[in-house]
């Protein structure tokens, strides 16, 4: 039997980890696979493997009409395209092309004979449309990882200077606690770009430094040549603002608050991150980035990566099997990775330490057990990996709590978690409702 194809498209703003997962994963599937807001999909079960079936309930809200969107997997190539066939033997193939930041899918199915190809065209991409919304709403709004810095009194300034220098950027939220070790502290979640941040008002016990820096990526010449002046004012140069053979254009600059920055024109290449922590292995762990990206990408669930490149020889004194440079993705959250064998006077410390935030109390258990190394340095959520890097395991209701709660309940909360060392997520959530 001959179809007529009809092609949908649609761009989605997000990493392509995400965009896949919430394609295919049946508890997304289920928040966007409807066409209408009178619509809904109730029911969703989905084995993504050739030869492998789904089923998506469709359902009017009102009990009205249901019926099963059903089909066979004939390709998956992960991040790549799917194609599958439905029970009347028409095809449906989508296709997924990173841009940058975004993700742009292209979906081609043969349109069935009883209604209009305009209204089939109209109702795929209205599913499509609702399909991006899910998503861009999951990107902007939580993120699995979180970059978080340490200041002594500075939080609040830094967060000002970093909103006036990057335009694509703002303020999600300011925190204020009384009663910690540190007295009163004052937080502030940033999102600039693609990366979110949280500063930290808390005392001069740690300060940052170049183990890990932001690296920014531009197609743009002005635009990093605006992040270099900005960033420079009262600032100090790491590496000067110049032509090197890996960029036509780069500098590295520590900022007037001591956080470091990595800007790169990217003149002609793909850009995977606009921001991205960029980790250095230095003094013991020089020559461990390999085995360190490794380790992490075999404890997230959601991790690949995406480029290593090593020195080779003549780059003494490091070995040509070290890294110098290498990209990865935990969670939709990119970092890079390098060694460096030169002599160095900084470390990872707690300065600058990177939140998971978890779903759940299995879920703090898992990344807990996994990634801590270091029970000495275990209070509050934070731990210390193999690597002497710093983590925050925390609940993702715990931002919820911070952002919603009264003065009253922030108390509790704090007085409760300032107890623990791993964060237990009943506990929490029964001071907060002063139980």
């Amino acid at each position: 039997m001959k179809f007529t194809p009809i092609t949908v498209k649609t761009v989605v703003k997000g990493d392509l980890d995400l965009v896949w997962r919430c394609f295919t994963e049946p508890e997304h599937v289920m928040k966007w696979n409807f066409a209408s807001e009178d619509w809904h999909c109730p029911e969703a079960k989905n084995d993504l493997s050739v030869g492998g079936s789904f089923c998506y309930k469709m359902a009017a809200k009102d009990g009205s009409f249901s019926f099963d969107f059903e089909g066979v997997y004939e390709e998956v190539v992960k991040h790549e395209k799917i194609a599958y066939a439905l029970g009347d033997e028409r095809r449906v193939r989508i296709e997924f092309i990173p841009h940058g930041d975004s993700v742009e899918l292209v979906e081609i199915f043969d349109a069935e004979g009883e209604n209009s190809l305009d209204m089939q065209r109209d109702g795929w991409q209205s599913i499509l449309n609702n399909f991006k919304r899910h998503v861009e709403k999951n990107h902007v709004n939580r993120h699995k990882i979180v970059s978080h810095l340490w200041f002594d009194k500075e939080a609040g300034d830094a967060a000002e200077f970093y909103l006036s220098v990057f335009e694509n950027s703002r303020l999600i939220d300011r925190t204020e606690l009384s009663g910690t070790p540190s007295g009163t502290v004052e937080s502030f979640t940033l999102q600039i770009e693609d990366h979110r941040f949280m500063l930290l008002s808390a005392g001069p016990y740690v300060k940052v430094n170049p183990s890990i820096s932001f690296m920014v990526s531009s197609a743009d010449e002005e635009e990093i040549r605006h992040y270099w002046n900005r960033l420079s004012e009262g600032g100090n140069a790491l590496m000067p603002f110049d032509a090197y053979p890996f960029s036509p254009l780069y500098g590295w600059i520590e900022d007037r608050f001591g956080v470091s920055w990595q800007l790169m024109w990217v003149k002609d290449g793909p850009i995977t991150a606009k921001i991205k922590p960029a980790l250095m292995f230095v003094g013991e762990n020089a020559g461990h980035a390999e085995e360190a990206i490794h380790f992490y990408a075999e404890i997230f669930k959601h991790a690949r990566i995406n480029a290593v490149s090593r020195y080779g020889d003549g780059m003494e004194p490091n070995t040509p099997e070290m890294l110098n440079y290498a990209d990865f993705v935990l969670e939709g959250q990119h970092f890079s990775a390098m060694d460096s064998a030169y002599e160095h006077d900084f470390y990872f410390n707690d300065a600058i330490s990177i939140i998971v935030n978890c779903e759940s109390q299995e879920e703090i258990d898992y990344y807990w057990e996994k990634l801590s190394a270091v029970p000495e340095s275990e209070q509050c959520g934070w731990i210390k990996d193999r690597y002497g890097l710093s983590w925050q395991i925390t609940p993702d209701r715990m931002n919820d709590m911070m952002r919603e709660g009264s003065p009253e309940a922030l108390k509790r909360v704090t007085e409760a978690f300032l107890k623990m060392k791993k964060f237990d997520l009943a506990t929490l959530e029964a001071a907060y409702k002063g139980e």
